[in-house]
């Protein structure tokens, strides 16, 4: 039975879906049941699969890397799911990041709208088949699922500035999914196949007519992952969008960039550097990360409103991201996992912390009792939430969400002694020693960009929240267990990074050693090959 448990983070939410679309609204126990089941489960089976990775135990292989041929047919000709080191890590981060988000919503937003809880899973479908799939045509599906469930949630609620910013969300992404159809089609027609292990192998033996509309089917490819990256020129939407959506979809959806990211990262390698076409060259990603880390530092400084601020800082991660993996050289790989690690958990935190510290209560209670009252319900009067933090001073709701907020901020811009400085201070380290392996002038720019962005941060954090924490005409909010405790998880685990400092780099280390060997990876899915 073991062997199929690469198949489970896609078939639990499949399956969880389906049943909460076939179940009455008004079952709320026992759909709020069902879901919390099924995304307990993911996270329990991409943690024992992870943990596959490290030891080699099955479906993993001796070399930590698993490969599961669905109907028993073999790649490259058949569908596999392929989970090694960084796959598995990002389904951990994915089951971690939907079992807070979804805890969270279950306090009062999954009620604001109707279908939230199927969309959900169907989210969580979608990233763990695009991060689990072993061919291009499957990675198109699965973005397509996980794009139409976000569709669904970031116009979750209604609302004007959700619409308007939601449509926009929309188009960019169906014309980014576009692009990529025509790029599959374009690599598949050159190449004859789309197994991302059997192109590595391919692309460097074509002759030169085939070698040019296969790089232009990449090129295309190449932008359609930078949009989802969240990368500049193409991230325009991106603020707006994160920033309108509602509390728990805005902390999802903190993931959803580093889909294109992982999608850059796996391709960069396994072309390599030699044959990459362009998009996916250590240079352009670099440049392009610095482009974006500029955009999102600037964007950070000028915004007056937190939830585009957190925009933002996803903007800033990203490219943060696209620059670090761009670099010469591997020193920067390991860092750059535990960054990414690190800003997802402190960035998803931050969403929901925003939406608790700028609560008004009246507000609040208008805002939801139009959309219960839109959709049927009832809205529950304070009195009703056993759950909630009646019994507590509100002092000490505003101290939790004060070193939450403070948490966070360190988290983000880099302070220490938080996860956020550890990761920045080894991608200092890193960056500094790469050379003569990498140009000095990349060094220094990101060098740079790194402290800049880290400052700008500080700035913005600081200004935005001495306006909220200072507000003595502010009415203080009334926070639920149900919100306080995904968001002091979170903040915990981004603490446990930080003071597990040293094992958790060892293995990220590790990871980024094994992904930088792509004869590992090809081996595994196409056995008896070694490029």
């Amino acid at each position: 039975m073991i062997e199929h448990l690469p198949l489970l983070p896609i078939l639990l939410p499949l399956l969880a879906g389906i049943l909460l679309l076939l179940s009455t609204e008004a079952r709320h126990g026992t759909r709020a049941l069902l879901a919390l089941g099924a995304t307990l489960a993911q996270l329990a089976v991409a943690l024992m699969l992870l943990a596959g990775t490290e030891g080699g135990f099955p479906p993993a292989g001796p070399d930590g890397i698993g490969v599961y041929a669905l109907g028993n047919w073999p790649a490259p000709h058949g569908i596999v799911l392929v989970t090694d080191r960084l796959a598995t890590l990002m389904l951990a981060l994915t089951a971690t990041l939907g079992l807070t988000t979804l805890i969270y919503a279950l306090a009062r937003w999954e009620r604001a709208g109707s279908h939230f809880l199927p969309l959900f899973q169907f989210l969580l479908m979608g990233l763990n088949g695009a991060f689990l799939t072993g061919d291009l045509f499957n990675l198109f599906v699965f973005f397509e699922i996980l794009l139409a469930a976000s569709y669904g949630l970031a116009l979750h609620g209604s609302e004007a500035p959700r619409v308007k910013a939601g449509l926009h969300y929309i188009v960019v992404n169906l014309v980014a999914s576009l692009l990529f159809l025509i790029a599959a089609a374009l690599i598949y027609g050159v190449t004859g196949t789309l197994n991302m292990a059997e192109l590595a192998l391919v692309v460097p033996r074509l002759d030169a007519d085939a070698r040019a509309l296969f790089e232009l089917g990449a090129f295309l490819l190449g932008i359609v992952f930078l949009v989802k990256a969240g990368a500049w020129p193409l991230n325009f939407w991106l603020p707006a969008t994160y920033a309108a959506a509602s509390a728990p979809v805005g902390a999802v959806f903190a993931i959803l960039t580093k889909v294109g990211v992982y999608a850059l990262l796996r391709f960069s390698i396994l072309f390599g550097q030699d044959v990459a076409p362009a998009p996916f060259k250590g240079d352009w990603l670099f440049y392009c990360g610095l482009a974006t880390i500029a955009v999102g530092t600037l964007g950070v400084l000028a915004t007056q409103k937190l939830d585009r601020l957190a925009g933002f800082m996803v903007v800033v991660s990203s490219g943060t991201l696209l620059a670090t993996f761009g670099f010469t050289g591997t020193t920067l790989t390991g860092p750059a996992l535990y960054y990414l690690a690190s800003s997802v958990l402190g960035s998803a935190a931050f969403f929901m912390l925003i939406e608790m510290a700028e609560r008004n209560r009246a507000a609040a209670a208008d805002l939801l009792a139009i959309s219960f009252e839109a959709f049927g319900l009832q809205e529950r009067h304070e009195s009703e939430h056993p759950d909630e933090m009646s019994g507590v001073a509100i002092p000490a709701a505003m101290a939790f969400l004060g070193l939450a907020f403070f948490s966070c901020a360190a988290i983000l811009s880099g302070l220490p002694p938080l996860s956020g400085f550890v990761a920045k201070f080894a991608l200092l380290k890193a960056a500094i020693a790469a050379p003569p392996l990498a140009p000095a002038l990349h060094a220094a720019l990101l060098f740079t960009a790194l402290l800049l962005s880290g400052l700008a941060g500080l700035i913005a954090l600081s200004r935005l929240g001495i306006r909220v924490f200072w507000d003595s005409e502010r009415p203080a909010p009334r926070l639920q267990w149900l919100e306080a405790g995904p968001v002091g998880g979170l903040v915990l685990l981004c603490f446990a990074l930080a003071f597990g400092a040293g094992p958790a780099m060892a293995w990220f280390e590790a990871t980024a050693s094994a992904l930088h060997d792509p004869a590992s990876y090809i081996g595994a899915v196409l056995p008896g090959v070694r490029p």
